[in-house]
């Protein structure tokens, strides 16, 4: 426990989590749309196509209606609470079941390496909650541990950050059904980096005066 008090100080790492709840929050919204929308996340599978596919899987929760939303915005508030980086704990803990259950659905069809992309989000996932560990382990008859304040990762412009990234990925997927997906992380990139030298100008006052 003791390390990761340490750890949780160290500058580099802060931002890996900030940026990390971005980069998974930010994906969750982007699927989560659509979804909402009632719109088909895959195309419609062709009649000669395997029973045992994922076109036939998606097709069937799409033809769910209330199932097929529902995902939507359960993957739309979890991919929010994350990257409100405030509330990102409660996200962490609603994108675990989500993902835990998206990651068997990729290994138990032909998806290819999606599983590669889905098991690398679910353990950083898990990552995040080990980064909380100190106010999770409640859950396990441990008392909560009070930490010094983190001066990177609780100041306010990364709440900034995320808004304008969830607002600006929930607008462009829901004004457009035939997205870029380059431009779409282009913008997002060029935000996030907006944000780190934004902190980096904000900050540096506090640093030159220790």
């Amino acid at each position: 426990m003791r390390q990761l008090l340490a750890w949780k100080q160290h500058i580099g790492l802060q931002l890996a989590v900030i940026y990390t709840r971005y980069l998974l929050g930010g994906t969750f919204v982007f699927a989560s749309v659509v979804k909402i929308k009632g719109q088909r996340f895959t195309m419609v599978p062709g009649a000669g196509s395997p029973f045992h596919s994922p076109q036939h899987f998606f097709e069937t929760m799409y033809q769910s209606g209330l199932y097929w939303q529902f995902l939507g915005v359960a993957q739309l508030v979890a991919g929010l609470l994350l990257m409100t980086q405030r509330y990102a704990l409660l996200g962490a803990l609603l994108f675990l079941p989500v993902i835990a259950n998206i990651y068997v659905i990729t290994i138990s069809y032909a998806f290819g390496y999606t599983h590669v992309i889905t098991g690398a989000m679910l353990l950083a996932t898990l990552g995040l909650l080990v980064w909380d560990w100190n106010r999770l382990r409640v859950v396990v008859n441990q008392p909560v541990l009070s930490l010094p304040a983190a001066a990177v990762s609780e100041h306010s412009v990364w709440e900034v950050v995320g808004l304008v990234l969830f607002l600006y990925t929930a607008g462009y997927r829901a004004l457009t059904d035939h997205y870029n997906i380059l431009l779409w992380f282009g913008v997002c990139v060029g935000v996030g980096a907006l944000g780190l030298v934004t902190f980096w100008v904000l900050h540096r006052p506090l640093k030159n005066t220790t």
